[in-house]
């Protein structure tokens, strides 16, 4: 796949970071010329991956480090990678469902992943317990936007 433009960023497993890679996923896509909407459904979806992997996979530490990769296609497409080496997910299937959370239940509503895939085209998540996990995001934008 031909890429027309790419970026990659570390950043520390801090909360505060959570907005800064919003907002960094919200201009890199910007370049694209997306609706509203894309952007606010591209903001939400980084925001959950880089949540869980503050929240689980670093279990709160904030230490660890997360990698994001953001990529734009000519075919309008987003795929934003994060990544982190934190504790990994034992069973992908059993942390995809709905409700499901490793943290405390009466402060997380344990549905990260379902937000993720309502709000992209597609979400790929590779894990291995105590080498970290890698979960991919796709969007294709609509490029009628009106016209």
């Amino acid at each position: 796949m031909e890429y027309i433009n790419q970026i990659k960023l570390e950043m520390r497993s801090k909360s505060e970071n959570e907005a800064f890679a919003r907002s960094v996923a919200a201009a890199f896509t910007s370049q694209l010329d997306p609706t509203v909407e894309e952007l606010t459904d591209i903001k939400t979806a980084i925001s959950e991956a880089v949540s869980n992997a503050i929240i689980h996979g670093y279990q709160d530490r904030d230490d660890g480090i997360i990698k994001i990769e953001m990529a734009a296609t000519a075919t309008s497409k987003i795929i934003i990678v994060v990544e982190d080496k934190g504790v990994g997910i034992e069973d992908i299937e059993k942390a995809r469902e709905p409700l499901f959370t490793t943290g405390n239940s009466e402060e997380r509503s344990g549905m990260g992943f379902t937000v993720m895939e309502s709000f992209m085209d597609k979400v790929i998540v590779e894990s291995k317990p105590g080498e970290g996990t890698r979960v991919t995001l796709i969007k294709v934008l609509d490029q009628t936007n009106g016209f």
